[in-house]
């Protein structure tokens, strides 16, 4: 009798390992279960592609006004803006006639504002809680300097001193223009900072059918002197916050639409709190059927089950989809705050739904991979993962060693070697083939040896980098789509798991004829020699 239960005990396993590792569709076909996380995650696609478009237009609309507005106070405050950056500054003077004009330039066009500009713009409250502009200029506390006799005499502590013209002060120009503190000695000014703060209301959302938002400018135009080279570099710098616009009378449908895109933000999060909440029953109940699997198999078999089968019950794609569903969740509220206008973290938001939008597109690779001619590119991604891991790492300790050799050495004397970040860039450029010949032609020939340092370094890199280690790279991979391929061809090696299983032969017996409905959906009946390659999560 406790024989008979134990084999009994024995098949209960077996077919409930069985049903687990089957796809929907076999699923419904063994025991009429609907696959709801099926059906479930196409509506999810739907629905989160929708909202992430939807998103990323009104987004586009904020990033486009913050950056039109930047390029607008160039040019009202940067006197002879040319329209192009030079470098990383916007323009720059050379003579202190220049100099003064281009201080005094954006002194006036600050005070003749709202007689000049086009946009919705009007004076703020800077950090003193005042209007107006706030000047400081900061410099070598004292000294003394002959180039000619090669001396110097100077304190290299700095002080800074700060003045602010509000409206009123600015209206008498001859005033604040005298004034001593725009008095400069250049030898020793490091740099000048003018400072204010101006607010505008985006008003191209009311024809998407949105309420608008209200921003505040803090601008920032330094003259850096630092270098004491001859040129003083000007920088405007524009940081635009977004605030609640503290009265809004708006007719016409801008309202309704508002409210329909929260019921759709809504209905969004319903579904992936759903999602979440099946995908989780599902882990949970593996854990259960991997406990009682290792149970059985170690009172039975008196030994450990290895930890590759043990890992086929933990599903990879539903830990995918619960980190998408939380994910979405979390900026799907942040959405609705922010278009209800309570919050205006739009960059947060948009990585959230960005991230998630795209685990839920790489999540449709599971459904495809039931299939024997999609399952290939799952499966060698699958065998090759630890070997390319392995291989980066030795290979990215050789990548470093140049962007540093390349920084220290070149980065005096070429663009692309300015930064660690811009090698780096620069290098991988060059690992695909791109930019090649502007890399060799952008050096600057001021210094032989160093000329000739930087073609051995870049021929060396091209030819260590394409023709050895990338080739090796393909190398792996390729080298794992071939071992995938002769599995598939003559059976892939038998696990302890895949063994136990065989020996199911209920699962004919609890199969019953679909609906037609169901059953014009899970028409691709596999062939039953292709079962050994559903066993991967």
């Amino acid at each position: 009798m406790a024989h008979l239960n134990s084999e009994v005990k024995e098949e209960r396993l077996r077919e409930d390992l069985k049903f687990y590792f089957m796809n929907p569709c076999e699923k419904y076909r063994a025991r009429c279960q609907i696959p709801w996380k099926l059906g479930l995650q196409i509506l999810k696609i739907v629905m989160v592609t929708t909202q992430l478009v939807r998103f990323g237009l009104s987004n586009q609309q904020v990033v486009a006004f913050k950056e039109e507005n930047t390029v607008a106070f160039k040019y009202l405050f940067l006197k002879g803006y040319s329209g192009i950056d030079e470098d990383n500054y916007s323009c720059s003077v050379y003579t202190q006639e220049d100099a003064y004009e281009s201080i005094f330039y954006v002194i006036n066009q600050y005070h003749r504002l709202r007689n000049i500009s086009l946009g919705t713009l009007s004076y703020g409250e800077n950090e003193d809680n005042k209007i107006g502009l706030k000047v400081c200029k900061q410099y070598y506390k004292k000294g003394t300097m002959f180039p000619a006799n090669e001396t110097l005499n100077i304190d290299s502590n700095t002080e800074t001193d700060c003045t602010h013209l509000d409206l009123q002060a600015l209206s008498s120009l001859q005033d604040w223009k005298s004034s001593s503190f725009f008095t400069l000695e250049f030898y020793r000014l490091l740099q000048v900072e003018i400072s204010f703060s101006l607010k505008g209301i985006d008003l191209q959302t009311i024809l998407s059918r949105e309420l608008p938002d209200c921003y505040i400018f803090q601008n920032t135009i330094i003259f850096d002197n630092k270098a004491h080279s001859g040129k003083i570099k000007i920088y405007l710098d524009s940081d635009a916050h977004i605030e609640e616009c503290k009265e809004l009378n708006i007719s016409g449908s801008v309202q309704k639409n508002t409210q329909y895109v929260l019921v759709f933000d809504a209905f969004v999060i319903v579904i992936c709190l759903a999602s979440l909440i099946l995908c989780t029953r599902s882990i949970v109940l593996a854990l259960r059927l991997r406990k009682r699997f290792l149970n059985f198999f170690l009172e039975k078999y008196k030994r450990r089950v290895c930890d590759a089968d043990q890992w086929e019950f933990i599903n990879g794609w539903y830990i995918l989809v619960i980190i998408s569903d939380l994910m979405t969740i979390i900026g799907s509220i942040l959405k609705m705050e922010i278009k209800v206008k309570n919050l205006t973290n739009y960059d947060l938001c948009s990585i959230l739904l960005g991230t998630s939008t795209l685990l839920v597109w790489v999540g449709v690779i599971r459904y495809l991979g039931y299939f024997q001619k999609y399952n290939v590119l799952i499966l060698t991604m699958q065998a090759s993962l630890p070997k390319v891991l392995r291989f980066c790492a030795c290979a990215g300790m050789i990548y470093l060693g140049y962007t540093f050799c390349g920084w220290i050495v070149l980065g005096p004397y070429h663009n692309k070697f300015v930064a660690l970040n811009t090698v780096s860039e620069c290098l991988f450029s060059l690992v695909n083939g791109d930019d090649m010949f502007a890399t060799f032609a952008q050096i600057q020939q001021k210094s032989v040896m160093v000329w000739l340092f930087s073609r051995l370094y870049l021929y060396s890199f091209i030819s260590l980098f394409i023709y050895m280690i990338l080739s090796l790279f393909i190398a792996l991979i390729t080298d794992s789509y071939d071992t995938i391929k002769k599995y598939q061809q003559n059976g892939f090696p038998e696990t302890d798991l895949q063994e136990f299983l065989k020996g199911c032969s209920g699962r004919e017996e609890y199969q019953t004829e679909p609906s037609a409905f169901l059953s014009g959906i899970c028409c691709l009946r596999r062939k039953g020699s292709d079962d050994h390659l559903i066993l991967t999560n």
